[in-house]
């Protein structure tokens, strides 16, 4: 009356599963220089916290007895494990079976992955490599028909996205609907050399007279100067650390707050060497990183989208433990103007504070949009407005520190100003409609042109316009709240900090544009 057999029959099937696609294709894995989806989670998650679901899933074989003669494992593998204690949702593909391609259990393995992140409230990673779920032509002779296209979950995909936090690893060459999971997610993450990523791969690509190799299409250099992912490491493991470093800024949802940690820093540490980071000379740049590091707790700063939209900087980090979304100027791209790429980095990543509840930090030096005719064909102004309307349509505390330039629309962007205004700038702020530079020639051209002198009328206007625009001036007139020491500018960042924690709670629905 024993199960016993049952039970043995369980045990052989869990068995096949974990051998995965073979040895022959796991070696062939192992020869191109990435990991199997076992070796991935192993690294991944905490020892021994991975609770696999669906671990028997994949197409049987049987004999004319009914009995087991072969198992291919579904190439899908999901569950729950731990990261630093932290209980997380992970879904891998298994390149070793059909090369991550489709079979008959992995649409709604993916799909139960994504429901279980999204109604568990658990942060998800994916942890992508080949098309990741779909079908092939091959599948026509097995279905007897072709059919209408659509994307399984994907209703599930996009819902996640206001509801937890979202991570992807591209871990070797992802197409199709792969691609699609992966740039559909908070933080994307390449690993240089061995992943590669395209909407279709080079025998597709061929049928269109481009004859290029896998890197050449869809390399990581190629995908992070689109912005298509976020950022490329050399190593499995190194995305791996960076995935895991991101989500230690984030809540487990969009319905939890994010967690302060402990990190050791005197809130109200002054740096004396800030008070001469910013050249008197307008023409030159300065070290904005170096600024960031100085100001927010030490070793807490995690940059990601370096290489797209240059001009600004994005970036997580704490203030007095407490974790904060950063916006930054970068004056030595384009003095810090906004780019079309620029503005759409910042419209993203404001939704992303926004969803998770972070409170903005925005260390501002924009002289205004990038100008000319590529800016024109980029259509900047169009995602520079876009960009605008994120910053005004968030709700999260707010905190502009004007360190130079705030010119034009893009300078308005530094933050909503029908808010509450905290809002700070050092003496080096600039600001107005236009720079002066050039301003001058403009306006009174007129006057220039029937002047008996007209190199000493511009050098008088210039200083007149000098004295009018000092920062000094502005705050008079409470057109900005207040001037300060930079040396001063961690202990009042740390104090926005301090009083927008208890203001974190949600004032409005989430929402994510990926």
């Amino acid at each position: 009356m024993s199960w016993k057999d049952e039970i043995e029959q369980l045990r052989k099937r869990q068995a096949l599963a974990r051998g995965m696609g073979g040895q022959e294709k796991l070696k062939r894995q192992r020869d191109a220089g990435r990991l199997n989806v076992r070796e991935r989670l192993d690294l991944l998650l905490d020892g021994n916290s991975f609770a696999e679901v669906g671990s028997i899933t994949g197409r049987a074989e049987y004999d004319a007895e009914g009995n087991l003669v072969g198992f291919i494992p579904a190439n899908c593998i999901f569950g729950r494990g731990r990261i630093d204690g932290r209980t997380i949702a992970v879904v891998a593909d298994d390149f070793t079976v059909r090369g991550g391609a489709a079979d008959a259990a992995i649409i709604e393995k993916q799909i139960q992955a994504e429901k279980m992140a999204g109604e568990l409230r658990l942060p998800l990673i994916r942890l992508i490599e080949g098309t990741g779920g779909g079908g092939s032509v091959k599948s026509i002779l097995d279905m007897g028909a072709t059919y209408v296209p659509f994307n399984p979950g994907w209703d599930e995909v996009v819902a996640n996205l206001e509801r937890v936090p979202v991570v992807s690893l591209l871990l070797g060459p992802v197409a199709g609907l792969g691609a699609a999971r992966a740039v559909s997610s908070h933080y994307s993450v390449m690993v240089k050399g061995t992943s590669q990523m395209f909407v279709a791969g080079p025998p597709v690509v061929a049928g269109i007279g481009e004859d290029v190799t896998k890197e050449e299409l869809g390399g990581a250099d190629i995908q992070l100067a689109a912005g298509a992912v976020d950022d490329a490491y050399a190593s499995e493991a190194d995305a791996m650390a960076a995935a895991k470093w991101f989500l230690s800024y984030l809540p487990n949802s969009a319905h939890d707050l994010p967690e302060r940690r402990e990190t050791g820093d005197d809130p109200a540490r002054r740096d004396v060497a800030l008070t001469d980071i910013v050249p008197r000379d307008k023409r030159y740049a300065y070290d904005m990183h170096a600024i960031l590091r100085s100001v927010v707790d030490t070793g807490t700063l995690f940059e990601m989208g370096r290489n797209f939209g240059q001009s600004v900087i994005t970036a997580f980090a704490r203030l007095d433990g407490w974790p904060v979304a950063v916006l930054a100027s970068n004056p030595k791209i384009y003095g810090g103007g906004w780019t079309a790429e620029a503005a759409q980095k910042v419209t993203r990543f404001v939704d992303l504070a926004e969803t998770f509840r972070l409170p903005v930090v925005h260390l501002v030096d924009i002289p205004g949009f990038v100008i000319g005719t590529r800016a024109e064909r980029a259509g900047t102004i169009r995602h520079g407005a876009r960009a605008l309307s994120a910053i005004y349509q968030a709700s999260v505390p707010w905190c502009t520190i004007v360190v130079r330039k705030a010119f034009g629309v893009a300078g308005a962007a530094m933050m909503d100003h029908t808010r509450y205004r905290y809002r700070y700038a050092w003496p080096s702020g600039d600001w107005g409609s236009l720079p002066l530079e050039g301003g001058v020639e403009a306006a009174f051209k007129a006057a220039l042109a029937g002047s008996d002198d007209p190199a000493r009328m511009k050098a008088e206007l210039n200083a007149q316009m000098k004295a009018f625009s000092s920062p000094f001036k502005t705050a008079e007139r409470f057109w900005v709240e207040e001037i300060i020491d930079p040396a001063e500018t961690r202990g009042k960042l740390t104090e926005f900090a301090n009083l927008a924690a208890p203001l974190r709670g949600r004032t409005k629905p989430p929402r994510y544009r990926p």
